[in-house]
């Protein structure tokens, strides 16, 4: 299913990942990879199936996560809530 949430809070943030997409097939929303893992860094989860979280990730074909990097995007988001839950 694609991704109808805006994004463009964040857009700053999606410009500077790498381009890469899922496997193969659809690209998968960055925007939600980087919202989930910085849900996730906010309450320090510590157990994480990257796989599974990619597989649950919406298509995404437009806005500032096109052909971005949704794994690292997570990543970037787990980071940045593990900052945020430090403040």
């Amino acid at each position: 299913m694609p991704c109808q949430k805006d994004h463009s809070n964040i857009a700053s943030i999606l410009n500077g990942l790498s381009e890469g997409q899922y496997k193969s097939g659809r690209h998968k929303c960055a925007g939600c990879a980087y919202e989930l893992g910085y849900q996730d860094g906010l309450k320090r989860k510590e157990n994480v199936n990257i796989e599974k979280c990619m597989q649950d990730l919406d298509d995404s074909q437009a806005g500032p996560q096109r052909h971005k990097s949704a794994q690292e995007a997570y990543a970037l988001g787990y980071k940045n809530g593990l900052a945020a839950s430090k403040r």
